[in-house]
């Protein structure tokens, strides 16, 4: 694992930066730009961006990127959209490289109605808060630090991920720091997914995903009564597997979230499949989780095989890795993480320490300082259709961001 720089203490203080004019200044327009950002937060949502599909909303963000100045945008080969906010140090003497960014995809397939509708101060869609609050802070940050004639000693780059839920596998966040951009390192990143002040997800909570396929002949419920049933074999590997005793410490869970199979009620289907969530904050506990998986789906497929083996007939399976979400964590003591738990203070937020699954899993397992933080507001329902978010205290959330970027990034002016 290669290690990378992590940005460096000097600088003012983050009490010194709440007294700047310049930070007031953004502060205030923050402040006075709420009605708009709900307006831009119902823009961006009923711009549909399923997984694998995100390129319309990508295409809009593009232009907001652009319409807001800042430099360089552009799209990379996975459909990630980038853009800079250029230091002021030179080219012999480069500041530092902060990345700010969030996930454009849900985990909603297409044709979901993905329209607002409005219900007092709360907005129901799916994904709203997950993670259309996100982009609209990210855009927000951009416009702040403009209104407050903010200078950074170091670049900013701006960055709309793809593919960071589900089967997306972090692709887009993958790619850049695996073969794009930021293949060689940067000095901090910042993913911004969801609602909420208080967590700052400094631990990458490790996963992994596969797709277990069972085949057999099929036939005729009737007819051919008494052949293998692949559907027959996986429900003993569920009953199985859901047995499994997950231990509370290290923290680990598993879950059987897509079972697919069969074409008719009176068919014995000739395949049917299952996909399958593992996850722990520690990597040994998968390992052990995924074989038992593996133990279970060969003891269900060798019991059915057993069982009808006066048929002629027999079971095959196939085991797919359908996601791997790297673990690692960016210490306590690191000065990303010590930088946003002051900003968090100073703002009057009491930060709580966090493990989860996001983009910052990929910079982490890579050793570069990265965290990932809640825009701000509060939401229910994630993942759902009935999935809602409420703005309150999204202000806290873009102040407290702006600060700890301000801050990473060198306050040049």
């Amino acid at each position: 694992m290669q290690n990378y720089a992590t940005v460096t203490d000097e600088g003012p203080s983050i009490a010194s930066l709440l007294k700047s004019s310049h930070i007031r200044r953004a502060y205030h327009f923050i402040d006075e730009l709420q009605t708009e950002l709900d307006d831009e937060l119902v823009r961006i949502c009923e711009i549909p961006a399923p997984p694998f599909k995100e390129e319309a909303r990508a295409r809009f963000v593009s232009q907001r990127f652009q319409d807001i100045g800042l430099s360089r945008v552009r799209s990379d080969e996975k459909g990630n959209v980038i853009a800079e906010r250029p230091g002021l140090s030179s080219k012999l003497s480069p500041g530092p490289r902060i990345v700010v960014s969030a996930h454009l995809d849900t985990v909603f397939p297409e044709r979901t109605d993905v329209r607002v509708r409005r219900d007092g101060a709360r907005f129901h869609a799916p994904g709203i808060s997950d993670n259309v609050c996100g982009i609209v802070s990210l855009i927000t940050l951009a416009r702040a630090l403009d209104a407050g004639g903010i200078v950074t000693e170091g670049t900013i780059y701006f960055v709309a991920t793809v593919g960071e839920e589900g089967e997306g596998n972090l692709r887009g966040v993958r790619h850049l720091f695996n073969a794009g951009e930021f293949k060689r390192g940067v000095d901090a990143f910042i993913s911004l997914d969801g609602p909420g002040l208080e967590r700052i997800t400094h631990r990458a909570l490790g996963s992994r995903r596969y797709r277990v396929t069972v085949g057999g002949p099929g036939g005729h419920s009737w007819g051919d009564f008494g052949i293998v049933n692949p559907v027959h074999a996986l429900g003993r590997a569920i009953a199985r597997f859901s047995a499994y005793p997950a231990p509370l410490a290290p923290r680990t869970s598993y879950n059987v979230g897509v079972i697919e199979g069969g074409s008719s009620v009176n068919a014995i289907p000739a395949s049917a499949s299952m996909v399958v969530d593992i996850r722990s904050v520690s990597s040994n506990e998968i390992e052990k989780l995924e074989a038992h998986l593996r133990r279970v789906v060969e003891i269900a497929v060798r019991e059915e095989n057993s069982q009808r083996a006066m048929s002629g007939t027999s079971l095959t399976c196939e085991f797919e890795q359908a996601g791997d979400r790297p673990s690692g964590e960016t210490p306590i003591d690191s000065t990303i993480v010590r930088a946003a738990i002051e900003c968090s203070r100073a703002l009057g937020i009491e930060p709580r320490l966090d493990c989860s699954s996001t983009d910052s899993n990929i910079p982490i397992s890579l050793g570069i300082p990265a965290i990932t933080l809640g825009a701000g507001g509060v939401s229910g329902n994630c993942h759902s259709l009935t999935e809602w978010y409420e703005p309150t205290g999204r202000e806290l959330g873009m102040k407290r961001l702006l600060l700890l970027t301000v801050s990473l990034g060198g306050f040049a002016c």
